[in-house]
C-alpha cells in the first residue's frame, strides 16, 4: 500500500518483496497494481491524483483480476486497496473516455436508445461488485480514504472491511440526481438495515470511519499509518487457512440472504459434501487426531 506519488509501485506481476525492485526512469505508471505476496494478492488502485476514481480500463482490469485469483493455487486471499490517503475510490471517473458503438446508428436515430444505460450498468459497475462478491478466495477492503459511489460499493461488497481512521463513506448519488447503482440499494440495506439504508442513500451525507464501524459496514478501524500492517495481518491468517473451506464458506453466507431455508440446508449439505474431498479437510482432521500442528495447503 503506497501512500504518495512519488513512491508508487511500477510493476505489475508475481513478486516476493516490492520494496525491493527500482523502476527504471522511463518506465509508466500503472493506474492498477498487481502483486502477489505470501499467498496474498494485493490489487492497488493507482491514481490518487484522481482521489482513485476508477476508469473503463481499470474496471475491467480489476474483474480479470479477481478472475485469475479465484482460479489460482498461488492466491488464497485478497487485498483490495489504493495508493494516497485522500481517495480509496471516489466512483466512476466521469472525465475518463467511454467505449463508443461499434458501428454508427442508423440515420435519425438518437444517441442515447432506450436499453444503453442498463447494457452499460449491467456490463460495468454491477460486473465489478459482482466480481468481488463472487471471488472465490476472500476480498479484504482496506479503506485508506473516501469511498463515495461505486468505491463505497466495492467495500460493501468485500467479505472484510478495514478502514483508516477518519475516512468517509458516501452514498453520493443523490447528489448528482440519480439512484445508486453498482448493487448499492442490494448490498446496504443488508448489512445496516432497511430504514438506515434509506437515510444514508435519500442523504446522501458522509458517514465518518467510526459510524461506519459501528453499523457494520466495517470490521475494525485502525490509525493510516497501521492501515497496511493491519489488513496483512488478517490477509496473511486467511491466506494459512483452508482455502476451500473458507472460500465455500463465503459462498454460502452471501447466499444465504436470498433463499430460504430448505435451499440453504441443501447448499449446507452439498458444501460439506465438496468439503470432504479436500486435503484440507482431511488435514484439519488428522492434525487433530495426531496431536500435532496443522499445515493447510490450500487444495
Amino acid at each position: 500500500m503506497r501512500t504518495g506519488g512519488s513512491e508508487r509501485p511500477w510493476h505489475d506481476g508475481v513478486v516476493t518483496d516490492a520494496s525491493t525492485s527500482t523502476p527504471p526512469e522511463d518506465a509508466p505508471v500503472e493506474d492498477l497494481l498487481h502483486r502477489v505476496e505470501n499467498g496474498v494478492a494485493w490489487i492497488t488502485l493507482n491514481r490518487p491524483e484522481a482521489a482513485n476514481a476508477i476508469t473503463p480500463s481499470q474496471r475491467n482490469r480489476l474483474i480479470e483480476l479477481l478472475a485469475d485469483a479465484s482460479a489460482s493455487l498461488h492466491v488464497r486471499a485478497v487485498v483490495l486497496t489504493a495508493s494516497g490517503t485522500k481517495g480509496f475510490c471516489t466512483g466512476a471517473d466521469l472525465r475518463a473516455a467511454q467505449p463508443g458503438p461499434k458501428e454508427a446508428p442508423p440515420e435519425g436515430a438518437p444517441d442515447r436508445a432506450a436499453g444503453d444505460v442498463a447494457r452499460m450498468i449491467a456490463g460495468g459497475a454491477q460486473r465489478l461488485i459482482a466480481a468481488i462478491m463472487d471471488c472465490e478466495k476472500p476480498v479484504i477492503a482496506a479503506v485508506n480514504g473516501t469511498a463515495a459511489g461505486i468505491g463505497a460499493h466495492m467495500a460493501l461488497a468485500a467479505d472484510l472491511v478495514i478502514a483508516a481512521e477518519g475516512v468517509r463513506f458516501i452514498e453520493v448519488f443523490v447528489r448528482r440526481g440519480i439512484a445508486p447503482d453498482g448493487g448499492g440499494a442490494y448490498l446496504l440495506p443488508r448489512i445496516v438495515g432497511l430504514h438506515k439504508a434509506k437515510e444514508l442513500i435519500f442523504f446522501g451525507d458522509d458517514l465518518d470511519a467510526a459510524d461506519a464501524e459501528r453499523l457494520g459496514i466495517v470490521n475494525k478501524v485502525v490509525p493510516g499509518d497501521e492501515l497496511e500492517a493491519a489488513t496483512r495481518e488478517w490477509a496473511e491468517r486467511l491466506a494459512g487457512g483452508p482455502t476451500k473451506a473458507i472460500g465455500l464458506s463465503k459462498w454460502l453466507l452471501n447466499r444465504s440472504l436470498d433463499v430460504d431455508r430448505t435451499t440453504h440446508f441443501g447448499d449446507e449439505a452439498v458444501v460439506q459434501d465438496l468439503i470432504m474431498t479436500t486435503f484440507d479437510a482431511n488435514e484439519g482432521v488428522n492434525s487433530f487426531k495426531e496431536r500435532r500442528p496443522t499445515e493447510f495447503k490450500g487444495w
